[in-house]
């Protein structure tokens, strides 16, 4: 049985490649801060962008997962008639983001939820990468790395055996 939706694997993929982007390498951790005060103070001001990811990035880091269980239960639907009910396992350790997370609860329910598992799902790796039915990202990269290993296996056994050759002649 599926765990989670395809598009939550995928969401909670992109939004690690979102906040590894914006840390940057070396990891620049006051220019991802300033991102996220950027993304809330929009959020705050109602300035609601509709983007699953942005709104994941802004709530990733003050977001505490009360129910884990409901949430990975929660993930194998992406739209539900009934969002809100999301809201009741997570909390806030800020007053301020407890407020803004009730307002965006209220004004964009099913956003919201979506950017709560999303976010779930991020934090959470081990619950649900080694599913089954997850998107197979990291196969394709394996299928490219096995090609670029056969090139120099080959070479590698050319050169041994150009390496005997010389005895031979």
């Amino acid at each position: 049985m599926k765990r989670i939706d395809d598009e939550f694997a995928f969401q909670a993929r992109e939004l690690s490649n979102q906040i590894e982007g914006i840390l940057g390498d070396p990891p620049d951790r006051k220019n991802y801060n300033n991102v996220v005060k950027a993304l809330l103070a929009e959020y705050a001001k109602k300035n609601i962008v509709e983007d699953v990811n942005l709104l994941s990035f802004a709530l990733v880091d003050h977001l505490t997962f009360d129910k884990p269980a409901r949430l990975l239960t929660a993930a194998k639907k992406y739209n539900v008639p009934h969002p809100a009910e999301v809201a009741a396992m997570v909390s806030c350790a800020s007053a301020d983001y407890a407020t803004l997370l009730a307002q965006l609860f209220e004004s964009h329910p099913a956003l919201t939820r979506q950017a709560i598992i999303v976010a779930f799902l991020h934090k959470n790796p081990t619950l649900w990468l080694g599913q089954e039915y997850a998107p197979e990202i990291e196969e394709e990269d394996d299928e490219d790395e096995s090609d670029e290993d056969e090139g120099p296996t080959e070479h590698l056994a050319d050169m041994f055996d150009e390496a005997q050759d010389p005895h031979e002649h």
